[in-house]
């Protein structure tokens, strides 16, 4: 059949393009949908501070009056500032086992990327590396998490056979809180909070909002070396911190400081949403904020987001101290696996982590390049 391709150019298409893999993935056991808002919040031109720099374009693909797939063009201005490469960007990127599908989608892309002056295509990636990356190819039997992309396996051999070839992989792990190793990390904490005299934020919510803003500060310096990274702007900080710390549990999020209260490492989880994003189809309105808040109350499921450390105080031990209280709280709240978010493979400090526990890779991801001719 023939494919027509058509931008979307409006609030409504818009609301079309996010939803569509509700339709393409309908019943899948290992799904689970963005969040609806968190969406419009990201793609809309008007919301998202990143759009006072970047560029987007948003494409749909129609076949016999269904939509069949879907893709997104974004420009980053800061990330050929930062890494010297000259590319356009892929991202949100779904479609039906059909080459001519795919093909006129990635055209699109390809084709305003020329235009832009670009000399390469890579993705899945957001405006950000706190948006959802990486496509997966391996793990297609466990379940997703809110914070990642799930593909089916036929993707990859359509983006092989456009020319697109691996850039980088990430792993992610599963760990299993079964107490093993944790007297000696904790002996390993005790004797690394006396030695750097680094202590504990305890506080409420309040509090946790008060510092959150140097959290990102820290986020800005520990992943500036990581592919893809681009410093954020204040406005995309602010933006970030009212999208998900609204579901934050303080003690699910420590926060080392210095002598001075200086944020010096961070630690970001959250109860897993997982299912609850499944049951609400990805809307917290008008009764999805029941799935979420069962989800924080009872679950035996984490998932792990960010650990950050800066430069001076890196090697020195401060993960043992992030760990005992990620442990203590997990345990306290009745959590037994953790589920980490995706890891370069190649970031060996954050994969040694795990050593002192039962642990497994479930699954990698990778980001994809075709350099244009």
């Amino acid at each position: 059949m023939t494919v027509e391709i058509r931008e979307v150019t409006n609030n409504r298409d818009l609301k079309a393009f996010i939803r569509f893999p509700l339709s393409l993935y309908k019943n899948h056991p290992y799904y689970v949908p963005a969040l609806f808002m968190d969406e419009m919040n990201t793609l809309r031109w008007d919301k998202n501070p990143a759009f006072e720099e970047a560029k987007a374009r948003y494409w749909l693909a129609w076949q016999n009056g269904k939509i069949v797939g879907r893709i997104a063009g974004i420009y980053v201005p800061k990330h050929e500032l930062k890494w010297g490469e000259k590319y356009m960007r892929f991202g949100w990127i779904d479609f039906i086992d059909d080459a001519e599908v795919v093909a006129a989608l990635i055209g699109e892309v390809e084709k305003w990327a020329k235009e832009m002056g670009m000399q390469g295509v890579h993705g899945p990636l957001g405006f950000t590396d706190l948006d959802r990356e990486g496509m997966l190819i391996e793990g297609f039997d466990e379940l997703a998490t809110l914070a990642t992309i799930y593909n089916y396996p036929y993707y990859t051999k359509h983006l092989d056979a456009l020319g697109y070839i691996k850039d980088v992989d990430w792993f992610e792990y599963e760990i299993l809180l079964d107490g093993r190793n944790i007297d000696q990390i904790r002996k390993t904490a005790n004797l690394v909070k006396e030695k750097s005299k680094v202590h504990l934020m305890n506080g409420t919510k309040k509090d946790l909002l008060k510092y959150a803003p140097q959290l990102f500060e820290v986020l800005d310096e520990a992943y500036r070396k990581l592919y893809g990274t681009v410093p954020l702007s204040k406005s995309q900080v602010q933006g970030y911190i009212n999208s998900y710390f609204g579901f934050a549990i303080p003690e699910f999020i420590p926060i080392l400081l210095d002598e001075n209260d200086r944020v010096v490492a961070f630690g970001i989880t959250f109860p897993s949403f997982s299912k609850a994003l499944q049951k609400s189809r990805g809307n917290l309105f008008p009764f999805g904020f029941v799935h979420f808040l069962r989800a924080m109350k009872k679950n035996d499921t984490a998932d792990l987001y960010l650990v950050g450390v800066i430069d001076e105080y890196r090697g020195k031990g401060l993960n043992s101290l992030l760990m005992v209280q990620i442990y203590d709280a997990f345990i306290k709240h009745g959590i037994k696996i953790v589920e980490g978010n995706p890891n370069l493979e190649e970031n060996i400090n954050v994969q040694t982590m795990w050593k002192f526990f039962d642990n497994r890779i479930r699954k990698r991801r990778r980001c994809y390049v075709k350099h244009l001719s």
